[in-house]
């Protein structure tokens, strides 16, 4: 298997590190392209909502360059940047009991001048599956009604351009499994027609491996792998989890995995038999 290395694309890090207090995060040094799905995985505190953060631009790099569509990304203006580049976080909060109309409307604050603003949080809330809540109050919403509206507020933003960039942190994980799948296939959906690069921190690797087509492995602040999803990624995951993992062939193609309670060694070397004999 052959790691991905590029040093060119709509977002490229080349050797770059963040400290944090007296902790180093990285070097970092990978390249994500327009339209590109990307999953970041890694154990709790690794790193990756660091990561995350540095390619939003909230931490800035204690050395190497980190450029976004050719520019450094400390020479983008934040407003310049949220026409290009959207996050949606973990949390969905919002610190008021705000119209959901006008939380979704948000995406477009960086517009000074924005005569389709109404129509795009329409198409907006209807692509997100959350027409049906323009008329509520944020506060009154259910946590995935409120995942809805965060992720209409997200498309809004990005509605009108190409080729930008969605950041991802894990806003899924607290929701049930089918709506999980509702709002992902929403996100395919919406960056594919644009050329939008997603780059998305997951916890279920069963998403990273059936959705995405990167997995970028964060292991102790470190990139310690930039791989193409298959079922020789199952040991390079059981290494960086520390676990075992039982694996499997759906019936179109897809490697699908568990935990195992077996020893890790023993694992490994049962699961490279059953691909071989399959």
């Amino acid at each position: 298997m052959t790691a991905l290395h590029a040093t060119s694309g709509l977002l490229a890090l080349d050797h770059v590190t963040v400290l944090l207090g007296k902790r180093q995060f990285g070097p970092f040094t990978l390249s994500i392209r327009p339209g590109e799905q990307v999953a970041i995985l890694g154990p709790s505190g690794a790193g990756k909502s660091t990561l995350l953060k540095l390619l939003a631009r909230e931490l800035a790099p204690a050395a190497g360059q980190a450029h976004f569509d050719q520019r450094l990304l400390a020479d983008w203006s934040l407003a310049e940047l949220s026409r290009r580049r959207a996050i949606l976080p973990q949390s969905h909060e919002v610190a008021f009991g705000l119209p959901v109309d006008l939380v979704i409307g948000l995406g477009r604050v960086a517009r000074t001048h924005d005569p389709y603003l109404n129509s795009i949080v329409q198409q907006a809330a209807a692509h997100a599956c959350a027409a049906h809540l323009l008329e509520r109050r944020f506060d009154t919403l259910s946590g995935g009604e409120k995942a809805r509206v965060q992720m209409a507020r997200v498309f809004a933003q990005l509605w009108d351009v190409e080729q930008g960039l969605l950041l991802v942190d894990e806003p899924l994980a607290a929701l049930d499994p089918g709506l999980q799948f509702e709002l992902m296939d929403a996100i395919y959906t919406f960056a594919s027609k644009r050329g939008h690069a997603t780059l998305a921190i997951l916890h279920d690797i069963n998403q990273a491996l059936q959705g995405f087509e990167r997995l970028i492995l964060i292991k102790h602040g470190t990139l310690v792998g930039d791989y193409q999803p298959s079922h020789l990624t199952i040991p390079l995951l059981e290494a960086l989890y520390d676990i075992s993992l039982v694996s499997a062939i759906s019936e179109n193609g897809e490697v699908i995995v568990a935990p195992s309670k077996i020893q890790k060694d023993t694992q490994i070397k049962a699961s490279r038999l059953w691909f071989k004999s399959n």
